[in-house]
């Protein structure tokens, strides 16, 4: 850690994954003499490429614009490198290092070949028009092209990249390499090689993966009161699962503040976030607008200012602080699975732990996503395609694999489970082999 704190000072992000892992696995990976020998560690926290271009694209008034793209390869020991793309402003090589580490080990939890990887650009795609985002991603397009393929490096839709952007680049994807590959970019349209339940799977996958953590602790999710953060499709899909479940959803969040629901969200609310997220406004107080009395928005406050039992982060890194942390003990939360991949900053997580919150990290929690981006890999490499009954079977299947690799490598002595430990350690052990056996390269 001092190593990469003195030659990485800028990415604290990245540091931060890091230093989980490692606090995590260090008893186990010195009962491994042969990880230390083959330094392991030090070749598993540095990405093994980064691919860094200009993107530049002319907007609705004729002017020409330029952005930073970028692809982080990070690790490729257990199957090609598998990681979405995010468009958002707060872009940065640092913060993709962070995620695709990230999804590495969340990639190995899911028992499907998957390396690890991320990628993106510092477009901010709110307010832009169609046009304009189908420029933009065109131009994205014109450089990643190269560097992906099938067997190689399969990129996803992620922040600011959902079914319409992975369209724009599967079209210029196939007008560049002269062939129809179905299986280079995942998040497809239904009727182009797309899964049956991809949009919804992170959201599902977590919440498969949530209750599968409150029955552990001998609790029931059904008539729980959950709070989300964020409003985009992964939110969407956890709304619609925990509702499915007997859950009540009481609070959807956004930049500009929160939406309180009393009565718990609505299917009509639900449909309503698809709206919310396609008009790039970027605004939650558009489901009060649209249905006032019901759902109440305060400008300027987060959905941990909501009386729940459990706390569901689905929006973006570090979101949920410890201040947040100790307002949503204080109101009597008792579980928080993150989502969002690392959505709670470390004092957060130790504040949770010290109460007795019943926490989970999200390369556990929201693997689904990604696990169904390999199923929708397998169906386009066999040219079928599964029905929602078998994807959801399947993910299902993936889900409880993944809850019970983290009690297995997470169990205390007293009998409760620590699942940060459980999910860093399966995930690690999986790559860490891959890697030994495969020799130093």
């Amino acid at each position: 850690m001092s190593t990469l704190e003195r030659k990485y000072p800028y990415e604290p992000e990245y540091l931060q994954a890091v230093r989980e892992v490692l606090e995590s696995i260090e008893d186990v990976y010195n009962e491994h003499p042969e990880f230390e020998k083959a330094k392991i560690v030090e070749r598993m926290v540095e990405p093994e490429r980064i691919l860094t271009f200009r993107v530049t694209w002319t907007d609705d008034r004729g002017e020409i614009q330029t952005n930073t793209g970028y692809r982080v390869q990070f690790n490729s020991a257990i199957g090609p490198y598998k990681g979405g793309l995010r468009f958002h402003k707060a872009v940065t090589p640092g913060m993709l290092k962070f995620l695709g580490f990230e999804q590495t080990f969340k990639n190995a939890l899911t028992t499907l070949p998957m390396g690890g990887g991320k990628g993106g650009s510092d477009f901010d795609p709110k307010g832009k028009s169609d046009g304009e985002i189908m420029r933009f991603c065109q131009a994205f397009m014109l450089e990643l092209w190269r560097i992906i393929g099938p067997d190689t490096d399969v990129p996803a839709g992620d922040v600011g990249v959902g079914g319409r952007e992975i369209g724009y680049m599967t079209g210029m994807y196939k007008k560049l390499a002269h062939e129809y590959n179905t299986g280079v970019l995942t998040g497809k349209g239904m009727t182009w090689g797309g899964s049956i339940l991809r949009p919804e799977a992170t959201g599902f996958g977590a919440l498969y993966f949530t209750k599968q953590v409150i029955e552990t602790a001998q609790r029931d999710i059904k008539g729980c009161r959950i709070a989300l953060s964020g409003f985009g499709n992964v939110a969407w899909g956890a709304a619609i699962k925990a509702t499915q479940m007997g859950a009540k959803v009481v609070a959807v969040s956004g930049p500009d503040g929160v939406c309180e629901i009393p009565d718990g969200i609505t299917d009509e609310m639900i449909k309503y976030m698809l709206v919310m997220r396609a008009s790039n406004r970027d605004q939650v107080s558009m489901m009060a607008d649209q249905f006032p009395g019901k759902a109440i928005f305060t400008p300027g406050k987060k959905a941990w200012s909501v009386k729940c039992d459990v706390a569901l982060p689905c929006a973006f890194q570090n979101e949920l602080d410890e201040n947040d942390a100790r307002e949503l003990i204080a109101n009597g939360t008792w579980c928080c699975c993150e989502v969002s991949n690392m959505g709670c900053r470390p004092e957060a997580i130790r504040a949770f732990q010290e109460a007795g919150v019943l926490f989970a990290p999200g390369k556990a929690v929201n693997a689904g996503g990604v696990a169904t981006s390999g199923l929708e890999m397998t169906q386009n490499a066999s040219h079928i395609s599964w029905t929602g009954e078998e994807v959801d079977g399947r993910l299902h299947k993936i889900m409880t694999s993944i809850h019970e690799a983290c009690v297995r490598y997470g169990t205390r002595e007293d009998g409760t489970i620590d699942y940060v430990k459980g999910a860093n350690i399966a995930g690690f052990m999986k790559v860490a082999t891959a890697m030994l056996e495969q020799g130093v390269i």
